[in-house]
């Protein structure tokens, strides 16, 4: 073993050497890939942003007179050669002045192109009052759908219109508020009207109606019918109106052009011999270096772990702890190796007295069925209905130590099955109370919670019959429940004999009993509070317990109201 492991050691480190050396060289060939395709990523994005802010400024100027500093800044900014020259190829400027023009150009700058850009408002744009009156109304629109609970944002337009949008959940929801924000105003509706004016030319040549206009978003509204066929006809027709009345608002269109500047030529690195041969040396001593160093951890490694070893082979049933001092992995592991056969002995103790105690509680009803059978074979006793009747009730106890078993067994393994639904707390109390005369029963709210019906009323019930069987005929047992913090929370309390500190830690423990002479007739078996604990546990929550002694108990269950939502 020993050798097996200074060799796996060995080959490891000398493969992890191989593989970092080839990972290096790997490295640094994908560092430069990934520096030069991040160059040529930026060197995209550049484009696109000079490209986006000069079209910007075609939809804001009438012509290209005071672009150059614009153009100068940008090529600044990306150290990229911009040009920008007429449609006939007239140069407009440029931000390296006598630089050889690129032959073909990069993009054409129209933003009354393929398709308008936004930015372009021409007669649209509010200015003055009108803007003051409209900012107004938008801002009351606004108000009053969030007042009303409705999520909404405010949006300016390149316009100066202010726009109220609905959130994506809010979409159909319009709320009870009437400003309308949206209607033209004066100068607005008079562009409208010259536009209608143009579409209306555009499609008489093309044998449809009119269209209106009522917003500025230029929807068109039909007024016949027949036009909703020709949808892309009236859409061209509105596009070549805009296009027409948005003209005299925006630069001529342009070309441009972008181009690298002439850089000096970077050099070319390249390995000589003498560099070879050192970087070979170098990687030779790191490779002896991991090789000695391998060496001597393994043979250290490997004495503590043939002392655990021996001890695990020596052991004849459960392994026996070992004494290695070290504060390192191995002293951590023999550690936790001490730690495991501890448990496995607490296991084991645990198992015994688990096997003694089912036998114990399973002796007594077997007893006494077979102790009357015998005495009605031997015709000692008479098999009457009194005879059945006592027969079926030991045989009933037995079916119920069987059944706590079975429930136990499922919640250990983990196949617990629950039948989940939202139910109102205050009816599975009151039905778990009614089998249990006497108990005060108080719900704070009208609380509901995603719970087993059955499982909890079985968790209340085992607590309520411990409870009855531990407090006096003129004692009293109350339960409270309610929400608090997302849990549902609920408090079996009684003013019994109550709990010992020193017991409280084995309450929940199966087949404890405080008193272990305490008869079966009033002990019970003792896996009902075990039984609703691992119940509650299957629930996502707890019980817990608070006693004292002479004055009573408080059970309490905490489960999370609603298990697809974090408790705070």
């Amino acid at each position: 073993m020993t050798r097996s492991l200074v060799v796996r050691l060995l080959g490891t480190s000398v493969l992890i050497v191989v593989l970092s050396v080839g990972a290096a060289a790997w490295l640094a060939a994908k560092t430069a890939t990934r520096a030069v395709q991040q160059e040529q990523s930026r060197s995209l994005a550049d484009d696109s942003l000079i490209h986006d802010t000069l079209l910007g400024y075609a939809a804001e100027h009438r012509d290209w007179t005071d672009v150059a500093p614009l153009v100068r800044r940008l090529a600044a900014e990306s150290g990229r050669q911009i040009t920008v020259t007429t449609t006939g190829g007239t140069v407009i400027t440029a931000s390296h002045p006598g630089a050889p023009v690129p032959a073909r150009a990069d993009a054409v700058l129209d933003p009354l192109g393929a398709t308008i850009d936004p930015r372009v408002v021409g007669p649209y744009r509010l200015t003055g009052r009108d803007q003051v009156r409209q900012h107004t109304l938008a801002g009351k629109r606004l108000r009053c759908l969030q007042d009303q609970g409705v999520a909404a944002t405010a949006e300016e337009t390149p316009a100066g219109r202010l726009v109220v949008r609905l959130t994506d959940e809010n979409r159909n929801q319009r709320g009870e508020c009437a400003f309308r924000e949206d209607a033209p105003t004066p100068a607005e509706r008079a562009a409208l009207n010259q536009l209608e004016d143009r579409v209306t030319l555009c499609l008489r040549g093309r044998r449809l109606t009119d269209v209106s206009f009522y917003t500025t978003d230029f929807v068109p509204i039909h007024r016949d019918p027949a036009n909703v066929g020709n949808s892309q006809v009236i859409q061209d027709c509105v596009d070549r109106g805009r296009r027409e009345q948005l003209r005299p608002y925006v630069a001529e269109p342009a070309r441009l052009y972008l181009a690298s500047p002439p850089r000096q030529p970077a050099p070319v690195f390249d390995l000589s011999p003498d560099s070879t041969r050192r970087i070979a040396v170098v990687t030779a001593l790191v490779l002896a270096a991991a090789v000695a160093t391998t060496l001597l951890v393994g043979l250290r490694l490997v004495r503590p772990l043939r002392e655990l070893t021996a001890a695990v082979d020596s052991a004849a049933s459960r392994p026996a702890p070992v004494r290695i001092t070290r504060n390192d992995e191995i002293g951590r592991l023999a550690a936790a190796f001490n730690a495991l056969a501890d448990r496995s002995e607490h296991s084991e103790q645990q198992r015994r007295t688990m096997v003694d105690d089912i036998a114990h509680e399973l002796r007594s009803p077997l007893t006494n069925i077979r102790n009357w059978l015998t005495a009605g074979q031997d015709g000692l006793a008479d098999l009457d209905q009194d005879m059945v009747r006592l027969l079926l009730e030991e045989t009933a106890l037995l079916q119920h130590i069987v059944d706590d078993l079975a429930d136990l067994a499922d919640a250990d393994a983990g196949t617990l099955a629950l039948t989940l639904g939202d139910h109102a707390v205050g009816d599975l109390l009151a039905q778990a109370c009614e089998a249990h005369r006497g108990t005060t029963l108080t719900v704070r709210g009208d609380p509901w919670a995603v719970v087993d019906p059955i499982r909890f009323r079985q968790i209340v019930g085992n607590l309520l019959t411990n409870a009855r069987r531990h407090t006096p005929a003129d004692g009293r047992v109350e339960v409270r429940a309610g929400i608090a913090d997302g849990l549902l929370v609920v408090d079996v309390a009684d003013t019994g004999e109550g709990i010992a500190a020193a017991d409280l830690p084995h309450v929940f423990d199966r087949f404890w009993r405080a008193d272990r002479a305490r008869a079966r007739a009033t002990g019970g078996s003792g896996l009902g509070l075990s039984i609703a604990r691992k119940l509650a546990q299957a629930h996502g929550g707890d019980i817990t317990v608070v006693s004292t002694l002479g004055e009573g108990s408080t059970f309490t269950v905490r489960l999370p109201a609603r298990p697809d939502e974090p408790a705070r």
